[in-house]
């Protein structure tokens, strides 16, 4: 990563990858080109845990993305140390994904960890989680994540562009 520039970089971060941090992954990088702002903004996706790494994240999530016109082509991968410093923002999911992201954070790290679910303006706090979809029937749950994940990244962009996180 460029550190000889002012792009910020985010890595939004759920159980394996496979769920909600790809689709969080492909909803802000699709916002970041529909305001074209490629040159400013960069993100990825990984897991905590490494049981699919380097397969495709879950059919119905793609399907989801696919209904929206969302191309994604990553792979799953598992959260590294250097990420700690690579990154302005590692965004989890839930609580339970904070407390792990807190864990392996190593004392040099320069990115804030943030979750996502508390740019879910207007909810109370304990409404603010973008609850893991993967053993859901269907592919409802994986739309709720989207629409979830469509305006907690509307708000994470704004807000980071203000300089207000």
């Amino acid at each position: 990563m460029d550190d000889k520039t002012n792009k910020k970089y985010v890595l939004m971060v759920c159980v394996d990858n496979t769920c909600r941090s790809p689709i969080a992954e492909a909803v802000l990088r699709d916002m970041i080109v529909k305001q074209d702002l490629q040159a400013e903004w960069d993100v990825e996706s990984a897991a905590i845990e490494a049981w699919h790494v380097g397969a495709h994240p879950d059919e119905r999530a793609l399907n989801v993305l696919h209904k929206h016109k969302i191309k994604y082509t990553n792979f799953v991968r598992r959260i590294k140390r250097e990420d700690f410093e690579n990154f302005d923002y590692i965004v989890g999911m839930d609580q339970s994904i904070m407390a792990s992201l807190k864990l392996l954070e190593p004392h040099y790290a320069k990115a804030k960890l943030l979750m996502l679910g508390d740019f879910l303006i207007g909810l109370k706090p304990d409404e603010r989680f973008i609850e893991d979809p993967y053993y859901e029937m269907g592919e409802g749950p994986f739309d709720k994540i989207y629409e979830q994940c469509t305006l907690a990244c509307a708000n994470f962009l704004n807000q980071a562009r203000n300089d207000e996180i």
